[in-house]
Order: structure tokens, then sequence, then C-alpha cells
């Protein structure tokens, strides 16, 4: 194999190979994550406050959305990954073929649906009046670009399937850099309000995509014969329930930050454009967790396709501790400077309020919210997607009635405390899954 586009992580040091694969990821997302916080200063500075609130309404419904696709993507990655570890190239290819096929379906199936309902979506969800106009013509946008997004996330999952993590870094940092210089020019001189932010979001992925297929080009075992591209139900089914759990976790997840986003909907604009800061506060301090959880789906898969179960173990023991490590310094930050963090985003003592009392309560999680993300990550490499996907639609689905009572007997922080607890719980879960199945296969 081409030594520029793909890594064997079936051989050589363990704990090497994992930090070597996840640093360009984590930096990749680490950058991506500030390009997030850039885009809404430039929303909130060049559009008003209205404005970006009413981007951050979006979010949870763009999770339920792009979120099935991209975990659908994420599985077809697993089966992928297992192929290249097993040193299957013709079945690569095969998957690789229909993988594109499956994209396609979802991006066009996607964009379709979710046009025709946006707006009984976003008024089910109790926006705001004055966010609705902006949240519309903002979430369209983005929609009309669902199946470059897809793409996208496919051609860097396929990339770091075959253990490069190099080449989605430059990607996204292309794409970041671009987002951010469109979104000057879009939303500034030509005064092109969330039409511009969304416009500049779409284009940049699409030089993300372009960018990604060049070096996917370059390998000869990732380009799929004439005769690959024959639809094959055989593995179109096996590719659709490696990713379709995965999807469905996410779209539960989706569902449960959307019924928690109409509570906090009801309280008023403020409250909404705290709880979008404060998400993307999460996000921005869960990435190395995040990052962790995909090195570990590739070193795993890798591994677990080439029959390597001691090195399957050595790496999640070696992550483990790691991430435990770095969740305990996340829970130390929120729960004892939370005000010094929300002061960077909000004046308003309102807002500033709201935040602290968010980022308190889910300091508490933080350690085991690191912990689950890193395992899910570890499980999926093994093929045990559905099984993710069982135990984080429960845990995921209880958030809801325990945020009714507890939200009727604390008010917000209630809210915050079901968001907590079922992290701890999801934590511990699945943490004690892995180590029994691959006990039991040891």
């Amino acid at each position: 194999m081409g030594k520029n586009t793909t890594n064997d992580m079936t051989q050589g040091n363990c704990m090497r190979l994992l930090v070597q694969f996840f640093l360009p990821i984590l930096a990749g997302n680490l950058f991506q994550q500030l390009y997030s916080f850039a885009d809404s200063m430039v929303v909130g500075k060049g559009i008003g406050d209205t404005a970006l609130a009413a981007v951050g309404n979006t979010s949870s419904v763009h999770f339920l959305i792009i979120g099935f696709a991209i975990g659908l993507t994420g599985g077809l990655g697993i089966c992928i990954s297992q192929s290249f570890g097993s040193g299957n190239y013709e079945k690569l290819r095969k998957e690789l073929a229909m993988s594109v096929w499956i994209c396609l379906a979802i991006g066009i199936v996607i964009t379709v649906v979710s046009l025709a309902f946006m707006r009984q979506l976003f008024t089910f969800l109790h926006t705001p009046e004055d966010l609705m106009t902006e949240t519309l013509q903002y979430f369209g946008t983005i929609l009309a670009g669902t199946t470059i997004t897809i793409f996208n996330n496919f051609a860097m999952t396929l990339l770091r399937s075959v253990g490069n993590s190099r080449v989605p870094l430059a990607a996204m940092i292309i794409s970041a850099i671009a987002n951010v210089l469109m979104d000057l020019l879009f939303v500034f001189p030509l005064h092109m309000g969330v039409f511009g932010a969304a416009l500049a979001t779409v284009l940049a992925q699409v030089l993300s995509a372009l960018y990604c297929c060049y070096y996917i080009g370059k390998e000869k075992n990732l380009i799929p014969k004439k005769t690959d591209w024959k639809p094959q139900g055989v593995i179109i089914k096996k590719l659709t329930l490696k990713g379709l759990p995965v999807a469905v976790m996410n779209s539960v997840t989706a569902v449960g930050g959307m019924v928690l986003q109409t509570f906090v909907n009801n309280m008023g604009t403020s409250y909404v454009a705290a709880y979008a800061a404060c998400t993307k506060i999460l996000g921005l301090f869960e990435q190395p967790a995040n990052t962790v959880g995909l090195a570990l789906l590739t070193f795993v898969g890798q591994n677990y396709g080439a029959g390597k179960m001691d090195r399957v173990r050595k790496g999640y023991r070696a992550s483990l501790w790691t991430v435990g490590i770095w969740g305990l310094l996340i829970s130390f930050v929120f729960i004892c400077f939370p005000k010094a963090i929300a002061d960077i985003f909000f004046h308003e003592p309102k807002a500033v309020a709201t935040a602290v009392g968010y980022l308190v309560i889910i300091g508490f999680s933080e350690a085991f919210m690191c912990v689950e993300l890193t395992t899910v990550g570890a499980l999926s490499g093994l093929g045990r997607t559905r099984l993710c996907s069982i135990i984080s639609i429960a845990f995921t689905s209880a958030r809801i009635p325990l945020a009714i009572i507890l939200g009727g007997l604390i008010g917000l922080s209630g809210i915050w405390w079901a968001l907590s607890i079922t992290s701890i719980i999801k934590g511990i879960i699945f943490t004690c899954t892995f180590l029994w199945i691959t006990r039991k296969r040891g």
C-alpha cells in the first residue's frame, strides 16, 4: 500500500501508533471547534444576538439529520477498517463502492424530507417567533448541502479507516480557514446575513471533500474497479446493519437534545443563546475524548480484523487512563471556574448565571462522559454497534422523563442534572461492557 495514504496499525507499538494517529484528528477537531467559536463571533458581531440565537437554535435539529448520516457513514468505516486489517483489498473496494451508493441515497432522502418539513419541526420545538425567519433561512441553506456534507464525512472516515489521519487534518484546516474568510466576506461587506454564514459552511465542505478525494485517488487499492460499482445487496445489507445502529443512536441523542431545547426555548432568547454557547464549550473540552474514540475505532477495527485481541485490550487500557485523567481535569475546571468561562461569552447577568449553573452540574459527569465516548469507539471497532445503540438509546431516552421530573422540582438546573446523571451511568455501563466482552473473547 502507498506510504502516504494508508497506515497498518496491526503492527508496532500500540501507544505510539495511537498517539500518532490521534494527534492529527485532535488538532483537526480542535481547529473545527475554534472555527465554530469564530463563526459564532462573526454572526453575533456582524448580524446580532438574534441571529446568533437563531443559528444556535438549529444545533439539535442539525445533529438529528446530519448525526444520522454521519453515524451511518461511520458504520461503513468499521467494515472498511476490518477489511484493511485483514488485507482483503478486493472486499474493501466493493465495500467502498457500495458505501458511495448508500451515501448518495441517504443524502438525497434527507435533503428532500428535511426541506419539506423544516418549518413544522421548528414550530414543534417552540422556536421563538423572533428567531423563526433567520432559523429557517440558515438551516434551509445548510440542508441544501447535506449530500456534500455526507460525502465529505465519508471521505474522511475512509482515510481514517485505513490509518491516515493527516489528510483529514489538512482538509479540516483548509475548510475552517476558508469558512471563516467566507463568513467575513459574506456577512460584513456583502451583508448576506445568516444565509451568507450558511453558504460559507457549505462551500467549505466542498473544498474539504475535494481535497480528501484527491488523496484517495492516489492509492490504487482505494479505487473501486468498474465491476465493483454494480449494486450488491449482500454487501449493502452488511454495511447498513453496521452503520444503522450508530445512526439511530445519534438520532435518539439528537431527539433528546431537541426535547431539552424545547424546554430552554420556552424560557426566552437569552436562555437559548446561553445554552447554545455552553454546548459549544462542552464540545471543545470533550474533543480529546471524542478523538480517542475515533482513533480506537480504527485501531480496534484493524486489529480485530487481523485477529489480534491482545493489541485491542492493550490499546484500550492505555486510552482509558488517558481520557479518564483528562475528564477529571475538565470536571475541576467546570466546577471551580465556571464564571470565568461564562464571562468570556456573556455580559448579561441572566445569561452568565444560566451558563454557570450548566457548567457546574455538567462538570460532575465529564470524566464519565469522556470514558463513554472512548469506549463507544472501541466497541464500534469490534463491530458491536447494535449493543452500543441499545445502551445509549435506553439511557439517553431516560433523560426526557428525568428532566421533566427534576425540572418540575428544581427548575432549569433539573434539566442539567438529568444530563449529568445519565452520562455517569452510561460511562460506567459502557466500560464494564467492553471489559466483559474482551475478557470473554480472550
